[in-house]
């Protein structure tokens, strides 16, 4: 398996109670990259969501793809709940993982 291979869930934002996206991937810091760069069209391009405000390891792919199932069928609230539990002030966790500030 790769070195750097983390299967992980994530949720991102557009801003404080913003757009959210939940997503997965075994990459997370790649992953952001790319969507801070807009490489994907689709969902998080068009409502820019950019900013990392929640994220889980988990110990494979199938259970990171398995606990993406379930944040997805939350209601908003409940994923507002979790991001809050975590992240009150809704930093961008990004920054925590050593990538530059979103504008800077």
């Amino acid at each position: 398996m790769h070195a750097d291979f983390q299967p992980c869930v994530y949720i991102m934002a557009s801003a404080r109670h913003g757009t959210l996206y939940t997503g997965v991937t075994s990459h997370l810091i790649q992953r952001i990259c790319q969507h801070r760069g807009g490489s994907f069209d689709g969902f998080t391009k068009r409502y820019g969501v950019k900013t990392l405000v929640w994220f889980e390891l988990a110990g494979t792919m199938h259970a990171a793809i398995t606990r993406e199932k379930q944040i997805k069928n939350w209601q908003r609230k409940w994923k507002i709940e979790l991001i809050e539990a975590a992240n009150p002030e809704w930093r961008d966790l990004a920054e925590e993982l050593g990538l530059t500030p979103l504008g800077g």
